[in-house]
């Protein structure tokens, strides 16, 4: 009889040996379908983080392309004003000189008809060519 109160044991011994290593599996397969579904709602969170991310990227480039276009028309106006101030004052050397060129030849006539003497013609001249 104690052979067969021994195999009892170890049957008893194997059913709860198996029980708890089918609950250890059941608990095993519970926590890594947790951690899936924990792996899952971070994953979502992070596109949901990347697709705002790309949303203010897109609209700090959009923002940032519209400030460089007003910046290069507020250069292309200051530009084109000083090349048109450049050509003016271009045109006023080149009307002034003409005008001075004319005074020394006026100058030159009263010099020759004895209207100015010799020295105030070389003032006039003199001033007239620092001018140009």
């Amino acid at each position: 009889m104690a052979r067969s109160n021994k195999s009892g044991y170890i049957e008893k011994f194997l059913k709860t040996a198996d029980k708890a290593l089918q609950e250890g599996v059941k608990k095993a397969d519970r926590a890594l379908q947790e951690g899936v579904k924990k792996a899952d709602r971070v994953l979502d969170n992070a596109v949901d983080i990347g697709v705002m991310t790309a949303k203010q990227a897109s609209k700090t480039s959009k923002e940032l392309r519209n400030q460089a276009k007003k910046e290069r028309e507020v250069l292309q106006k200051r530009g084109i004003k000083k090349l048109n101030e450049g050509i003016s004052a271009a045109k006023n050397i080149t009307s002034n000189t003409d005008e001075d060129l004319e005074i020394l030849k006026k100058l030159g006539k009263l010099r020759a008809n004895g209207i100015i003497t010799e020295k105030e013609f070389q003032a006039k001249k003199k001033k007239i060519l620092d001018r140009i």
